[in-house]
């Protein structure tokens, strides 16, 4: 009786050590996908994250760890637009997952729940490193992040159709709390209208059309091409005439250029989150928005 009793023990033992079997495996290829699913999803979904902050999500390796990852997942939440273009399609080939891949319900992109900008009447590789559907840097609109909760909570609620209750609540909520959140930061961030900036790449579009920025130029001198000592001296004679007040780059970027360009037009490098996880502020989606927007004003005064 003894060792029947430590035998049930053992099994309740393991049983409540292992994840629970009512939670959605995802994974996610971006923090702020992998945050935005965990807002809607709460406890029924178990969020792996394939890249951070601090990474160009251009480039990732499709490690043995990944593969793993996307072997036992039930959905992927990509950010789509081929911003996963280098590294994506090998990891859902070597995953061998039938549930994750292009055109089954366990495959979402952000990118296609809005409206993207910027898609080229030509494709040609001495353009820079293009997208043809259009920018896929479509985070930092926190338009579009409403949009694509809709979407992604009705994804969720259609492969975990238990749950859908939960998802419909949560998303609900989420939207209801998003909304409230969208008016504070454009009321705290009027006086950034038309504040003359320069970016680093072409992800700060969205950011700079959503808060009515206005851009000079790029340090890049085509995406995803770094700048030459040439380019930047051209770039400085340039803004002479009409300076930015500030230089925008990104938590991931390499800061160099931006520096240099800083110390000779004499207007701040300013570095942004950019995503979830960008700064030890910026913890989550509502606190990615708030941290920078504060940064924005505090160069700007």
């Amino acid at each position: 009786m003894k060792n029947l009793i430590r035998g049930a023990l053992a099994l309740l033992f393991v049983s409540l050590s292992l994840p629970s079997q009512a939670a959605v495996r995802v994974l996610a290829t971006t923090a702020d996908w992998g945050a935005l699913t965990k807002e809607l999803g709460g406890d029924r979904v178990d969020v792996y994250t394939a890249t951070t902050a601090m990474q160009d999500v251009h480039r990732v390796e499709a490690k043995p760890s990944l593969v793993a990852r996307a072997r036992t997942a039930d959905l992927l939440v990509a950010n789509g637009a081929d911003l996963e273009v280098g590294w994506l399609p090998v990891l859902l080939q070597e995953s061998g997952n039938p549930k994750i891949q292009r055109g089954a319900a366990g495959y979402f992109e952000a990118a296609s729940a809005v409206q993207l900008f910027e898609i080229p009447s030509k494709l040609d590789r001495a353009m820079g490193d293009i997208h043809p559907y259009g920018n896929p840097h479509i985070q930092l609109d926190p338009r579009n992040v409403a949009a694509v909760a809709k979407a992604l909570g009705a994804r969720l609620a259609a492969i975990d159709p238990a749950g859908a209750d939960t998802y419909a609540a949560r998303t609900a909520d989420f939207g209801k709390r998003w909304s409230e959140a969208i008016a504070r930061w454009q009321t705290e961030a009027a006086p950034l209208k038309d504040l003359p900036v320069v970016i680093m790449h072409r992800d700060q579009v969205y950011l700079c059309r959503w808060l009515g920025l206005k851009e000079l130029a790029a340090i890049e001198p085509k995406p995803g091409v770094p700048p030459t000592a040439g380019y930047l001296g051209e770039l400085v004679t340039k803004l002479a005439a009409a300076p930015p007040k500030i230089i925008l780059l990104n938590a991931y970027n390499d800061p160099k250029a931006a520096k240099w360009l800083s110390d000779r037009v004499h207007a701040p490098a300013v570095v942004l989150p950019f995503s979830v996880g960008g700064s030890s502020a910026a913890k989550d989606f509502f606190a990615l928005y708030d941290d920078t927007i504060d940064k924005l004003l505090g160069a700007a005064r």
